[in-house]
């Protein structure tokens, strides 16, 4: 059964209370004592202004420095919704970046759930530390606030392999047998792991700069291209922006753009496989992101390398492969690397997970990874993907991602698991009260990663 909601004056007193008397059942958990999180508690905050007026808010700093938001509705169903945040951002967290999340996810809120997101302790890309802060902050919670039926952990985007991590790290075992996660949800996640989401922007590099030379220009310091930009070199994204527009014209309409642009473009279309419209987002990524990797993360050290790949799909591809720089990855950062990011599929609890067939950032064929991943930690039946018709990434439609919620809270209350096909016919029902937008696609099964990003030579 689904608990009662609760009214406003007993979630604000919740709110207040809560941390002192130690709040209500954790799920079959009857002990009044919270769990010690050592933490302080939050304060009162104002709510984003697309947040329900009658929700509370309170914001706070945890003790590795990163901030955090959560959310009450006035009627809580006394379920809570932990949210890993995508990016990552490479500066250093503010508290605006919670405020972000929330008022992204505000239907979570609308729904009737608490929620709370943290801004992570630190940018860069580093998924472990994040898992940490995003436990750190449900321990919180639970001190500080209250103490819910369900805990539903949410990763979106890059936040999914967050997400993912946590899942499998923080478990039963870890939290006096009691599972610290009820579900989990992933939403266009990156969940290919770090070892094989990414190598496709190494591609990406090399094939641009076999076109353009300007990225570093023949008058600057060459570099190996895997490492992104060499530690300490600084290069703003106004410059990368015009260096590109320089050279493919994306700043232009396509009837604007000359043959030689049109031509460049239509290369890296073929043969990374992705829109013109992401060319400059993942450049951005493989060469700001990629320098966090090398010099914060492994060791000053790349990950990556394409050795062994063959690149298909320009008009010259012999001439291509003879012409792409090649690098080999560095086997001690590949490994740490993939410590860091990489899922094991050894999560515990179900897990729900969509995305757009289009998604032009995170490719659909990662959801094929990461079911060969499960199945192979032998946790395949805790998984059910679904997939819609979107090309967008950042956030589909307010009625899909009720549909997740309420297929996975089912799940796991009523041991309901869901299928495809049933999502994809639970989703009109939402429409009525939030709006058009149900673009399931119950039969759609994505491809082998690999049939996206080239394999290529591992150590």
């Amino acid at each position: 059964m689904r608990t009662t909601p609760l009214s406003l004056g007993a979630a604000v007193a919740a709110v207040m209370l809560l941390g002192a008397c130690g709040g209500g059942d954790d799920n079959n958990d009857t002990s009044t004592t919270p769990v010690a999180s050592g933490e302080k508690a939050p304060t009162s905050a104002t709510c984003p202004s697309v947040v329900p007026a009658t929700a509370k808010c309170l914001s706070g700093q945890d003790s590795a420095g990163a901030f955090y938001l959560i959310a009450m509705p006035e009627k809580w169903n006394g379920d809570l919704v932990m949210h890993a945040h995508g990016g990552p951002s490479l500066d250093a967290p503010t508290p605006a970046r919670a405020v972000e999340d929330l008022e992204r996810w505000t239907i979570m809120v609308k729904q009737g759930y608490a929620w709370a997101g943290s801004t992570f302790r630190q940018g860069g890309v580093e998924v472990r530390a994040a898992a940490e802060d995003t436990e750190r902050l449900r321990k919180i919670f639970i001190e500080h606030v209250a103490k819910p039926k369900l805990t539903i952990l949410h990763g979106q985007s890059w936040g999914g392999g967050v997400a993912a991590k946590a899942a499998e790290t923080y478990t039963a075992a870890t939290n006096n047998g009691k599972a610290p996660y009820d579900g989990v949800l992933l939403t266009s996640g990156v969940i290919a792991g770090g070892s094989y989401s990414y190598d496709f922007r190494l591609d990406l590099r090399v094939v641009y700069q076999y076109l353009c030379n300007n990225h570093p220009r023949p008058t600057e310091a060459a570099y190996p291209l895997n490492l992104g930009l060499p530690a300490g070199v600084t290069m703003t994204s106004a410059d990368l922006t015009g260096r590109v527009n320089e050279c493919l014209g994306l700043n232009k309409t396509a009837a604007q753009r000359t043959a030689e642009e049109t031509r460049k473009i239509r290369t890296i279309e073929n043969v990374i496989k992705i829109p013109a419209s992401s060319i400059q987002s993942h450049i951005n990524w493989g060469t700001f992101h990629f320098q966090d990797i090398s010099s914060k993360r492994t060791g000053g050290a790349s990950p990556f390398g394409n050795i062994g790949v063959r690149y298909s799909g320009s008009d010259d591809d012999a001439a291509l492969n003879a012409g792409v720089l090649r690098y080999a990855a560095d086997p001690t950062a590949a490994a740490k690397f993939a410590a860091d990011t990489d899922p094991n599929g050894k999560i515990p609890v179900p897990v729900l997970t969509m995305r757009g067939t289009q998604d032009p950032t995170a490719f659909v064929e990662m959801a094929n990874f990461f079911g060969r991943t499960m199945t192979r930690a032998g946790t395949a039946d805790h998984l059910v993907q679904t997939f819609t018709n979107d090309n967008a990434h950042s956030y589909l439609s307010d009625p899909a991602y009720v549909t997740m919620m309420s297929s996975l809270t089912k799940w796991v209350t009523q041991g309901t698991k869901p299928t495809p096909a049933s999502v994809a016919a639970a989703c009109p029902a939402f429409e009525a009260e939030y709006g058009a937008g149900c673009r399931f696609l119950p039969d759609y099964m994505p491809a082998a990663l690999e049939t996206r990003i080239p394999p290529r030579q591992r150590n």
